[in-house]
Protein backbone atom coordinates (compact mmCIF):
# COMPACT_ATOMS: atom_id res chain seq x y z
CA UNK A 1 0.00 0.00 0.00
CA UNK A 2 1.24 3.75 1.00
CA UNK A 3 4.89 3.53 1.95
CA UNK A 4 4.87 6.13 4.76
CA UNK A 5 8.31 7.88 5.96
CA UNK A 6 8.90 7.24 9.25
CA UNK A 7 9.88 10.02 10.88
CA UNK A 8 8.17 12.72 9.60
CA UNK A 9 4.95 10.68 8.06
CA UNK A 10 5.63 11.63 4.11
CA UNK A 11 3.69 9.69 1.54
CA UNK A 12 6.26 8.63 -0.98
CA UNK A 13 4.57 5.94 -3.28
CA UNK A 14 1.68 6.99 -4.89
CA UNK A 15 2.06 4.98 -7.59
CA UNK A 16 -0.05 2.04 -5.55
CA UNK A 17 -3.40 4.21 -6.61
CA UNK A 18 -2.38 4.93 -10.26
CA UNK A 19 -1.68 1.35 -11.08
CA UNK A 20 -5.13 -0.02 -9.35
CA UNK A 21 -6.86 2.71 -11.64
CA UNK A 22 -5.07 1.61 -14.76
CA UNK A 23 -5.88 -1.97 -14.38
CA UNK A 24 -9.64 -1.46 -13.31
CA UNK A 25 -9.94 0.90 -16.67
CA UNK A 26 -8.53 -1.64 -19.11
CA UNK A 27 -11.11 -4.67 -16.83
CA UNK A 28 -13.74 -1.92 -17.69
CA UNK A 29 -12.65 -1.37 -21.25
CA UNK A 30 -12.33 -5.26 -21.50
CA UNK A 31 -16.00 -5.83 -20.55
CA UNK A 32 -16.91 -2.99 -22.84
CA UNK A 33 -15.62 -4.30 -25.86
CA UNK A 34 -16.91 -7.30 -25.03
CA UNK A 35 -20.19 -6.19 -25.32
CA UNK A 36 -20.19 -4.25 -28.41
CA UNK A 37 -18.47 -6.85 -29.96
CA UNK A 38 -21.49 -9.32 -29.11
CA UNK A 39 -23.85 -6.86 -30.30
CA UNK A 40 -22.44 -6.33 -33.52
CA UNK A 41 -22.06 -9.81 -33.59
CA UNK A 42 -25.87 -10.11 -33.06
CA UNK A 43 -26.30 -8.03 -35.95
CA UNK A 44 -25.18 -10.49 -38.62
CA UNK A 45 -27.47 -12.99 -37.39
CA UNK A 46 -31.44 -12.63 -38.90
CA UNK A 47 -33.79 -13.09 -35.96
CA UNK A 48 -37.48 -14.70 -36.13
CA UNK A 49 -40.08 -14.83 -33.64
CA UNK A 50 -41.70 -17.86 -33.24
CA UNK A 51 -44.68 -16.75 -35.22
CA UNK A 52 -42.77 -15.92 -37.67
CA UNK A 53 -40.62 -19.30 -37.70
CA UNK A 54 -43.80 -21.56 -37.99
CA UNK A 55 -45.10 -19.23 -41.20
CA UNK A 56 -41.93 -19.98 -42.71
CA UNK A 57 -41.79 -23.77 -41.97
CA UNK A 58 -45.54 -23.82 -43.07
CA UNK A 59 -44.82 -22.25 -46.35
CA UNK A 60 -41.68 -23.16 -47.20
CA UNK A 61 -39.27 -26.46 -47.65
CA UNK A 62 -36.28 -24.54 -47.42
CA UNK A 63 -36.20 -23.67 -43.59
CA UNK A 64 -35.51 -26.29 -41.17
CA UNK A 65 -35.24 -25.80 -37.22
CA UNK A 66 -31.93 -27.37 -35.34
CA UNK A 67 -32.56 -27.75 -31.82
CA UNK A 68 -29.16 -27.26 -29.91
CA UNK A 69 -30.08 -27.84 -26.23
CA UNK A 70 -29.12 -30.90 -24.52
CA UNK A 71 -30.67 -34.25 -24.62
CA UNK A 72 -32.11 -34.02 -21.27
CA UNK A 73 -34.11 -30.87 -22.35
CA UNK A 74 -34.81 -32.26 -25.83
CA UNK A 75 -36.30 -35.16 -24.43
CA UNK A 76 -38.78 -32.70 -21.82
CA UNK A 77 -39.94 -30.73 -25.02
CA UNK A 78 -39.53 -30.29 -28.65
CA UNK A 79 -40.36 -28.84 -31.54
CA UNK A 80 -41.67 -31.16 -34.13
CA UNK A 81 -39.78 -32.09 -37.26
CA UNK A 82 -36.75 -30.50 -35.89
CA UNK A 83 -33.18 -31.91 -35.98
CA UNK A 84 -31.08 -32.18 -32.89
CA UNK A 85 -27.10 -31.13 -32.44
CA UNK A 86 -26.27 -30.07 -29.00
CA UNK A 87 -24.53 -26.82 -29.32
CA UNK A 88 -21.21 -28.59 -27.57
CA UNK A 89 -21.04 -31.12 -30.57
CA UNK A 90 -21.64 -29.01 -33.27
CA UNK A 91 -18.15 -27.97 -34.39
CA UNK A 92 -17.39 -32.08 -34.52
CA UNK A 93 -20.99 -32.84 -36.27
CA UNK A 94 -20.90 -30.29 -38.73
CA UNK A 95 -20.88 -32.82 -41.65
CA UNK A 96 -24.38 -33.98 -40.56
CA UNK A 97 -25.97 -30.64 -41.69
CA UNK A 98 -23.94 -30.32 -45.45
CA UNK A 99 -27.49 -31.82 -46.84
CA UNK A 100 -29.25 -28.31 -45.68
CA UNK A 101 -26.71 -25.94 -46.68
CA UNK A 102 -29.24 -24.72 -49.72
CA UNK A 103 -31.74 -24.35 -46.98
CA UNK A 104 -32.21 -21.38 -43.78
CA UNK A 105 -31.26 -23.50 -40.17
CA UNK A 106 -33.18 -21.61 -38.04
CA UNK A 107 -31.33 -22.41 -34.36
CA UNK A 108 -32.94 -22.88 -30.97
CA UNK A 109 -32.41 -24.00 -27.65
CA UNK A 110 -34.37 -23.02 -24.07
CA UNK A 111 -34.37 -18.72 -24.33
CA UNK A 112 -32.05 -18.15 -27.62
CA UNK A 113 -28.45 -17.60 -26.38
CA UNK A 114 -26.85 -20.80 -26.85
CA UNK A 115 -28.81 -20.98 -30.58
CA UNK A 116 -27.45 -17.63 -31.35
CA UNK A 117 -24.10 -19.02 -30.46
CA UNK A 118 -25.03 -21.87 -32.71
CA UNK A 119 -26.06 -19.97 -35.51
CA UNK A 120 -22.47 -17.28 -35.36
CA UNK A 121 -21.00 -20.92 -35.60
CA UNK A 122 -23.17 -22.38 -38.28
CA UNK A 123 -22.89 -18.92 -40.32
CA UNK A 124 -18.84 -18.76 -39.95
CA UNK A 125 -18.82 -22.13 -41.70
CA UNK A 126 -20.61 -21.01 -44.59
CA UNK A 127 -24.12 -21.69 -43.51
CA UNK A 128 -27.62 -19.92 -44.39
CA UNK A 129 -28.30 -19.53 -39.98
CA UNK A 130 -30.93 -17.81 -38.23
CA UNK A 131 -32.17 -17.81 -34.25
CA UNK A 132 -35.27 -18.18 -32.98
CA UNK A 133 -35.59 -15.32 -30.69
CA UNK A 134 -36.99 -16.31 -27.12
CA UNK A 135 -35.85 -19.93 -27.81
CA UNK A 136 -38.31 -22.75 -26.95
CA UNK A 137 -39.76 -20.94 -23.81
CA UNK A 138 -41.47 -18.03 -26.73
CA UNK A 139 -42.33 -20.62 -29.08
CA UNK A 140 -44.43 -22.68 -26.60
CA UNK A 141 -45.60 -19.22 -25.23
CA UNK A 142 -47.38 -18.86 -28.46
CA UNK A 143 -48.45 -22.09 -28.42
CA UNK A 144 -47.25 -23.28 -31.18
CA UNK A 145 -46.62 -26.99 -32.18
Amino acid sequence: MYRIFAAKNILIDERIMTTTQIILLIFAALVILLYIRRYFRNKTIKHYNPIEAAEMLKKSINVILLDVRTPMERKENLIKGSFHIPLYELENRLDELTRFKNKEIICYCRSGNRSLTAAIKLKKKGFNSANLSGGIISWNRNNLK
